[in-house]
């Protein structure tokens, strides 16, 4: 049996209003909230989030393949999937493979999965997909868009969700794009794009789908439908022959907005959170043609109920304003920071990879003294290299200490900086982020979060921050 073995979901914490939008613009509101990336977050860390949230239930034993879908990701040149393997702690033999250029890339990258593993190619692959889509300022998309991510983990054993079918075509057709150089989606006329586009293709890959499996879309329990809006998305579940509120899973357009590579699987997600054992689940992606998949839910969900998914990170939010959307985007010119630019090393990186990307401390094999940064002499009994390796990335923990600082040039002042102490006794000097400057406070309960810490010569540095756990 080949299909889905767990799942997972991240949304930011920031949420704009769609109403404050439109008010800075005097313009007519979408009403609702979109999700908005942290300053410090891109489509690697949010892949990161994701996918650790898959994996509490599907665990890394077995995973070899990793592919990373997205239409943002923060190199042109340079495999992402990599980092966001590194960034996991997955083995050394891990297949890492970018899906990209296309809001259909997640499902285009699902259909490799399953037949990878399907062949015997691997044993587990974890399917991520994130995206941070850029709308120009007063435009329809800037309230459209939202930000999130999801993974979902392919593999044989313990199959929550067996895969029945599949259907893929392929259609050239200009509706959303975003040139080399291009700072912002641009789109062609709205109902050419949303009637000869999505439409004719999420209504041709459902139909032919159909016929080819001689199924009725009342057997179908929940149809999962990507759509660019929710008129849209209406519009094609009568044309398939859906009941829209028994059968179609919500689009999330109120609460999240539309996370572009990422959405088809935000929403399979969001399906499977509720799922029952032999319900049937109807995935349908869109972009230069259609994707269509079948799945067939199994005794095994219960066992995949232990992530957050998308009503966990749902649940948690901050709201933000439009002048700090503006800036945390580089939409507006700021004040730069007077000190000098910082520097990076692609050997020290290398060098501290374990320590930095997979959050790796050590821990002294005389005394059980735990350190962190790594060290060579155990400053509790001074043994001399007799260390192993202590992985900390999913430990939780405490704020032992802390400051707040104002000065620091920081899109997001005042800058939190704390010491804390996770569980074991590893103490960890490092950036809290996604918090209420006020709700900071001794003995705060945290967690880790893989985040973005700058650019420097010419590439991004990535690194662990803290967050208060909500």
């Amino acid at each position: 049996m080949i299909g889905i073995c767990a799942y997972g979901a991240y949304l930011p914490i920031l949420r704009l209003s769609r109403d404050e939008i439109a008010k800075q613009w005097e313009g007519y509101s979408l009403r609702g909230e979109r999700t908005v990336a942290n300053c410090d977050e891109d489509t690697i860390t949010m892949a990161v989030e994701a996918g650790r949230d898959c994996l509490k239930t599907g665990g890394k034993a077995g995973v070899d393949g990793l592919f990373f879908a997205s239409t943002t990701p923060p190199y042109r040149e340079k495999q992402s999937a990599a980092l966001v393997a590194t960034a996991m702690d997955l083995a050394r033999k891990t297949l890492a493979a970018d899906f990209t250029d296309s809001i259909r890339s997640a499902t285009i990258a699902l259909r490799p999965a399953l037949d990878t593993v399907a062949g015997g190619g691997a044993d587990k692959i974890l399917v991520t997909a994130a995206d941070i889509r850029p709308g120009a300022p007063q435009s329809e998309f800037e309230a459209l868009f939202g930000d999130g991510a999801a993974a979902v983990l392919v593999g044989k054993e313990n199959v929550i969700a067996s895969l029945e079918g599949a259907y893929h075509h392929t259609d050239e057709f200009l509706d959303l794009w975003r040139l080399e150089d291009g700072q912002f989606t641009e789109s062609w006329e709205d109902r050419f794009v949303k009637e000869y586009g999505h439409q004719r293709n999420i209504v041709q890959a459902g139909r032919a789908f159909f016929s080819e499996k001689g199924i009725k879309p009342a057997e179908i329990t929940k149809a999962v439908i990507y759509s660019p809006d929710l008129r849209n998305h209406q519009t094609v579940a009568k044309l398939l022959g859906f009941d829209y509120q028994k059968q179609v899973q919500d689009l999330f357009f109120g609460n999240i907005g539309i996370t572009g590579a990422a959405h088809s699987l935000l929403m399979l997600v969001a399906a499977l959170e509720k799922a029952q054992a032999g319900d049937t689940i109807l995935l349908l992606g869109y972009g230069d043609g259609a994707d269509a998949f079948l799945f067939r839910v199994t005794e095994n969900i219960e066992k995949a109920r232990g992530s957050r998914g998308v009503s966990g990170w749902l649940a948690r939010k901050l709201p933000i304003s439009y002048m700090k959307y503006l800036r945390f985007r580089g939409l507006i010119p700021t004040e730069t920071s007077r000190r000098p630019a910082p520097l990076s090393s692609a050997p020290s990186l290398w060098r501290g990879q374990k320590q930095n990307l997979a959050l790796y401390g050590s821990k002294c094999r005389k005394c059980g003294t735990e350190h962190f940064p790594v060290q060579r002499v155990c400053y509790v009994c001074l043994a001399k290299d007799e260390f192993d390796p202590l992985p900390l990335a999913d430990r939780t923990g405490r704020v032992f200490t802390y400051t707040k600082d104002n000065l620091f040039a920081s899109d997001d002042p005042p800058l939190v900086m704390t010491v804390i102490e996770l569980e074991g006794g590893s103490r960890l000097y490092v950036q809290m982020t996604d918090r209420d400057p006020e709700e900071v406070k001794l003995e705060l309960p945290i967690e880790m979060t893989f985040r973005r810490m700058n650019e420097a010569s010419g590439f991004v540095n990535y690194f662990w921050n803290c967050r208060p756990i909500r």
